[in-house]
């Protein structure tokens, strides 16, 4: 048998779909560079695929263009893996947009290998160290609480603990759409993170998920409480978001350009003065950002800002 090395992205991984939030993902990990390119595959409003093994890639696309147009994931896969004569070393999970969900473990698929269907979920393993991997990332699932995000990453850190790859750790890959339909179509792109060397990638990965997590708070507070005049609200967002990623100096500076464009100006002075004394690029931009109109120009506010990055 002719074995091409771009096929090898053996791994354990789970699909899922979250009924409570209305959101469809793919997790994985794996020893192989950038796993995240082959295997994840996900469109909000369609589905989500997990394509490993020897890996036949088309099963990502192909598959998501079958549910879009009307299949579920049973029946897409049942599609694909019928036409496919590498079938039995192919190992693929699908979940669609109405949280049907199937899986294909190839009989010659290199053991330890075998998948769990759940309600909502499967999760599948290949090469895997021992036979425990995937059983515990199906109790990972099941017992764990929270948001999917977190869901998944307790699965994907439960087969490490278990044993996982056989050949150790390499990359990491966490992708999550809307179970609904959005427009634009890349609106519906909840969470998109790749890790793709890394000695410790499930570290690594939650590592960018709480950073992930700080900018969506600061795009909310920004867009959603301050455009809708809600200060109070904005300000709890802005705080959590600095909580998850307190040394991000960005997060901090369109905290207080949000508070000097809208009334706080004295709370925005002193988050200014502490981004300034850290980095006086920051107050560079800030001044840029008053010649494009985005602060206000030749007020006493911007002296006010100016006089920050001199203390």
């Amino acid at each position: 048998m002719d074995v091409r090395l771009d096929q090898l992205t053996h791994t354990y991984s789970i699909v899922a779909y979250d009924r409570e939030r209305r959101q469809l993902g793919v997790a994985v990990q794996s020893h192989w560079f950038a796993v995240g390119s082959v295997v994840t595959w996900a469109e909000a409003g369609v589905g989500a695929v997990a394509t490993q093994a020897f890996t036949e890639v088309g099963y990502g696309p192909r598959g998501l263009v079958l549910m879009r147009e009307g299949k579920t994931a049973a029946e897409a896969l049942d599609e694909l893996v019928g036409a496919d004569n590498g079938r039995d070393l192919r190992q693929v999970a699908m979940v669609d947009a109405q949280g049907h969900v199937a899986a294909h473990t190839g009989q010659l698929t290199i053991a330890e290998a075998g998948h769990i269907i759940g309600d909502g979920f499967s999760v599948q393993a290949n090469m895997m160290l021992n036979a425990t991997v995937w059983p515990a990332m199906d109790d990972a699932y099941r017992q764990s609480e929270g948001d999917l995000a977190a869901r998944m990453m307790a699965a994907l850190e439960a087969a490490q603990q278990a044993g996982g790859d056989i050949r150790g750790t390499q990359s990491a890959a966490l992708l999550i759409v809307n179970a609904e339909k959005t427009e634009p179509s890349w609106s519906g792109r909840l969470v998109d993170l790749r890790v793709d060397d890394s000695p410790n990638p499930l570290l690594e990965l939650r590592r960018l998920l709480r950073i992930q997590q700080a900018y969506a708070l600061m795009r909310e507070a920004n867009e959603s409480r301050l455009g809708h005049g809600d200060t109070h609200s904005a300000a709890v967002d802005f705080e959590r978001a600095e909580a998850l990623a307190p040394d991000n100096l960005e997060i901090r500076f369109w905290h207080a350009v949000s508070l000097a464009t809208s009334g706080g100006a004295s709370e925005a002075l002193s988050i200014f003065r502490s981004v300034f004394e850290q980095d006086r690029n920051w107050l560079t931009l800030a001044l840029r950002l008053a010649d494009a109109g985005l602060l206000p120009d030749g007020s006493d506010l911007l002296k006010d800002i100016r006089a920050q990055g001199r203390t």
